[in-house]
């Protein structure tokens, strides 16, 4: 009975996703929802015992967010962004102990309303190349003032578009191919420091 509703709920997501797709392909970026193999790559970073904030970034139907919530410790403060208001409200209804928010121009804003001076980690589906140049920079600029010295951003691109940018922001950055994604994507870890890197 758990597996039935289990594939009803993937079905589910995959025509929300496909039906947001049609009508705004510039926000989803993609037709279908991550697999398991591009959501494993984008936590495998994440050191779970020792974080106290997570943030994501364009949570879209929430596979990250279903990840984010098995794996979280129970005093772990998660705060959700997510521009279209009918995946936000989904969303916000499954994981109510989230903090949810609109839009990640307004991330340093949004998070300081929640209380939230820094983060650990920050997961980002967020279709940086459909977004203005403007936008790209306000939103890059802004994860690195929210994140903590020690923590991570990752973020999953279906291109090397963002490499040249998140190479000279960021003091170290590595790529990752995820080829049993479709369509395949690069996973961007990037760091403000380099002295904590070991194999992510």
């Amino acid at each position: 009975m758990l597996l039935n509703r289990k594939v009803k709920s993937i079905g589910v997501d995959k025509w929300l996703f496909l039906k947001k797709f049609f009508r705004n392909p510039r926000d989803i970026g993609s037709i279908v929802p991550s697999s398991s193999s591009l959501t494993q790559k984008m936590l495998e970073p994440v050191m779970w015992d020792e974080i106290s904030t997570i943030v994501e970034l364009g949570a879209g139907t929430g596979v990250f967010t279903e990840a984010i919530h098995a794996s979280k410790h129970s005093d772990c403060k998660v705060a959700v962004f997510e521009k279209d208001d009918e995946m936000r409200n989904r969303l916000q209804g499954l994981y109510s102990e989230f903090d949810f928010c609109k839009n990640a121009v307004e991330l340093k804003k949004s998070l300081s309303d929640l209380g939230i001076n820094k983060a650990d980690v920050i997961i980002s589906g967020l279709p940086f190349a459909n977004f203005s140049q403007s936008d790209r920079s306000q939103i890059i600029s802004q994860i690195k003032e929210i994140l903590h010295e020690d923590g991570v951003f990752v973020t999953f691109q279906y291109s090397l578009q963002m490499k040249k940018m998140l190479q000279e922001e960021f003091a170290h950055m590595r790529i990752h191919l995820v080829p049993w994604n479709m369509p395949s994507a690069f996973v961007y870890v990037c760091r403000l420091k380099t002295t904590l890197v070991k194999n992510n």
